[in-house]
């Protein structure tokens, strides 16, 4: 008996001696036993004593009004006053004592879950309450950190404009902040498209025109490419998530003048278009298709509008970052796994581990591929293994896949002249919009570049005769039918840029012949 060391609240009982209140306290592991003895042993408890239960917060329960006062009683309520010992006097206990003890019994019982049960609901309250303290504090950092981001950018803002000096190429995505696309746990709101057999057919060539063709409708276009290549079902792809992953992939394009959601979707019907063209799921597998088209999306996102040269000469957090090696390349692989790794964004999540290493190293290789600097490395590879090329041979096939995605990337030039031109002057407005900054800001200016020098001919003649030609005309020796509707396209589109510059140049020439005959004072001598 006694006070006891436990947290909880001791049992408290009060004897009642002839209006005097004596109290006496037991420990929570106190027995029956104990009890009886203090009742019945105990010789100095006077027969005409009352027995009072004290609540755990120490409130008298009550006292059995309805036994006499004259007779000697043991009277024992619970908080509930489900049990009464009957009178019984201290000296008779003999034939009474099992039914006293089984009393007893029950009477500790009740002690004992009453007091668990209030001991429960009080540790569980005030663990809520922990909790919920807990939530709010974690969501009013939330809240505080978003904050500080906007308020970080707009003095980085504030700065840049300011001081007119060399700023860092900001980058959409940006690392530090964790993965900035918020779940879309709802399913994507853009419309479903039915296309037309007409639309089926025309996604399939190079002279499909993607002037006429809204964001969502693209986006359609692309999420029937998966389905018709049999890319769903081979990666067991959630038609929803892919839904998702490729509002992702759209808002985390720029819009820039030529880098933008567009031109990802041109690649990407490009290399459709030549997987049919060239039969390639006779020759590749299913996982090379996927490999292929998701590298096709993925390949420029999130791009800042100026090239790797500004990355590196403006020595940007990019170039800085990437060890100034192919900085846009190795951003846009990284950007292309942040969405990925999104759950409601992951296209593979149901493929197996071992498959999706393989899968993301190769889309990572093809993505890095597009960078214009490895261009000959890439091209003179593939040239060494066209002749004897074997399908079978898995860095045959990797070469292959490098080459099909640096034709798809700049293949503007295959397509009709009306919708290969308007890409052209969207290039242009991007070159010169770096141009100007690296003027602006006294770094070197590449004379392809610069709106003083270039003119639409003269930017794509070179491009084409040396870079396009040699390239499809390589891609030709393994596939003869890319001559007919890829490489005489080039070739016509080569011509019509020549004609051009003739007449230019003669524009150019006759005008300077004007000049020279005029005399100082205006008029012709």
């Amino acid at each position: 008996m006694g006070s006891s060391s436990s947290s909880y609240a001791p049992k408290t009982i009060y004897l009642d001696v002839d209006g005097k209140v004596q109290k006496v306290i037991f420990s929570r592991h106190c027995s029956p036993c104990d009890i009886r003895e203090l009742l019945c042993s105990s010789s100095n408890i006077p027969r005409n004593t009352a027995i009072m239960l004290v609540d755990p917060e120490g409130t008298l329960v009550s006292i059995d009004p309805t036994m006499p006062t004259n007779s000697p009683r043991y009277v024992i309520h619970t908080p509930s006053n489900l049990y009464k010992v009957m009178p019984l006097c201290t000296g008779q206990l003999g034939e009474k004592e099992d039914m006293f003890q089984n009393a007893l019994s029950q009477v500790a019982d009740q002690f004992s879950r009453a007091f668990r049960i209030n001991e429960l609901k009080t540790e569980v309250t005030n663990r809520l309450a922990m909790l919920e303290k807990r939530v709010e504090l974690e969501g009013l950092k939330v809240v505080e950190i978003e904050n500080c981001k906007k308020d970080l950018k707009k003095l980085r803002d504030e700065m840049a404009t300011r001081t007119g000096g060399r700023v860092s190429c900001t980058c959409k995505y940006n690392f530090d902040d964790g993965k900035k696309l918020c779940p879309r746990r709802d399913v994507p709101s853009y419309p479903k498209y039915t296309l037309s057999q007409e639309t089926i057919e025309a996604l399939k060539k190079p002279t499909f025109d993607v002037w006429h063709w809204e964001h969502n409708e693209m986006l359609s276009c692309l999420e029937y490419m998966y389905h018709d290549l049999g890319l769903v079902k081979e990666f067991n792809m959630n038609p929803i998530t892919l839904k998702r992953w490729l509002l992702g992939i759209q808002e985390n394009y720029r819009n820039n003048p030529f880098h933008n959601f567009r031109h990802c979707f041109c690649v990407s019907q490009m290399m459709y278009g030549m997987i049919h063209l060239c039969s390639l799921q006779e020759k590749l597998t299913l996982t090379d298709m996927g490999i292929l088209m998701t590298a096709a999306v993925c390949h420029d996102l999130d791009h800042p509008g100026y090239n790797n040269t500004y990355q590196i000469n403006a020595r940007t957090e990019l170039a800085v970052r990437y060890n100034d090696i192919s900085p846009l390349e190795n951003h846009h692989c990284a950007v292309a796994f942040q969405i990925i790794s999104l759950p409601e964004c992951n296209i593979f999540a149901n493929v197996e581990l071992e498959v999706f290493k393989q899968i993301r190293q190769a889309i990572i290789t093809l993505i890095l591929a597009t960078d214009m600097a490895r261009h000959g490395e890439i091209l003179d590879s593939f040239k060494q293994k066209v002749d004897n090329f074997d399908f079978t041979n898995e860095e045959h096939v990797r070469c292959l896949k490098m080459v099909l995605i640096k034709c798809c990337d700049i293949s503007n030039e295959v397509r009709p002249t009306e919708v290969a031109e308007p890409w052209v002057d969207c290039l242009l407005e991007e070159y010169f919009l770096q141009s100007d900054r690296e003027k602006a800001e006294g770094l070197p200016v590449a004379p392809f570049m610069d709106r003083d020098k270039v003119t639409k001919p003269t930017a794509q003649i070179g491009f084409i005769k040396f870079v396009l030609i040699p390239m499809f005309e390589t891609v030709m020796k393994l596939f003869p039918q890319v001559e007919e509707v890829m490489v005489q396209p080039l070739r016509d589109s080569r011509d019509h840029y020549e004609e051009l510059k003739q007449i230019d140049d003669a524009m150019t020439e006759a005008q300077k012949k004007k000049s020279e005959n005029m005399p100082l004072g205006g008029k012709k001598k």
